[in-house]
């Protein structure tokens, strides 16, 4: 669906859920609607929106009973974004699905019932490619790739633009990478600079413009249950995503003409 975007790495520590968690709130305080899908067990996206995830009420309960799925969405703290939550019940639903005929659409056709209620809806992925993020690919026409500005970071994107072609070309033609965001930089870091010039070079015109700095107050923000936006809305980090949600707007709009 052309409103849906997955963000996935399954390298672990890339900032993907912390990508998820700010540009949702970013473009939520842009006024927005928005819908936050935890895909991940973990359910550190729940947690960092400082929602409680209800035992009834939560993405593993969705998948399989989808014509309730709005009474399964919660509020946050932000008027315009709301929660598909998640919690370690998620874990099953891999096991589960393994068995089942068109395993691979269980969130796309989730999905359906609610894609005309958002202007946007993110994913965001567990740090694999199971099965669960393999429906996450094939509910979205749009893949964001968050990438840490680090020694390993080009290491294991083969897989995930491996697993992003096999889903393209025999599950969801309409999927495309969308972009991809550089995250912990730091700029006192010769390695930084380096690795960001690699992504360019790999990525082209693929890669935004806006960087994630490393950011104290964007490490602590999930721990308080907030956003950055909402924790500490003068950080380098807060701005940065506000930068980030303003670039993908654009960019989202340019693609849906």
């Amino acid at each position: 669906m052309k409103n849906v975007v997955a963000i996935a790495n399954q390298k672990g520590g890339v900032g993907k859920t912390t990508t998820a968690i700010n540009l949702a709130a970013s473009l939520a305080a842009l006024e927005k609607k928005i819908l936050l899908i935890d895909l991940d067990p973990q359910g550190n996206a729940s947690s960092g929106l400082g929602v409680e995830v209800d035992a009834e009420k939560n993405i593993y309960k969705a998948l399989f009973s989808p014509d309730k799925v709005r009474s399964m969405i919660s509020d946050t703290k932000l008027p315009y974004l709301s929660l598909l939550g998640a919690n370690q019940d998620l874990i099953g639903a891999e096991i589960e699905l393994v068995d089942k005929i068109g395993r691979e659409f269980y969130v796309r056709d989730l999905i359906k019932e609610i894609s005309q209620d958002y202007e946007c809806i993110i994913i965001d992925c567990p740090p694999s490619l199971g099965l669960l993020t393999v429906n996450a690919l094939c509910a979205a026409s749009n893949l964001l790739i968050p990438l840490q500005c680090e020694y390993y970071a080009l290491e294991g994107i083969a897989h995930l633009l491996r697993t992003y072609n096999l889903v393209k070309g025999r599950l969801n033609p309409n999927l495309n990478i969308f972009g991809v965001v550089l995250t912990m930089f730091d700029k006192r870091n010769n390695l930084s600079h380096q690795v960001a010039e690699e992504v360019k070079k790999y990525f082209n015109e693929l890669v935004f413009d806006t960087i994630i700095p490393r950011n104290v107050r964007l490490s602590e923000a999930p721990s308080h249950g907030l956003p950055v936006i909402l924790y500490d809305v003068r950080s380098r980090g807060a701005r940065a995503y506000m930068e980030l949600a303003k670039e993908f707007l654009k960019r989202y709009r340019n693609n849906s003409k």
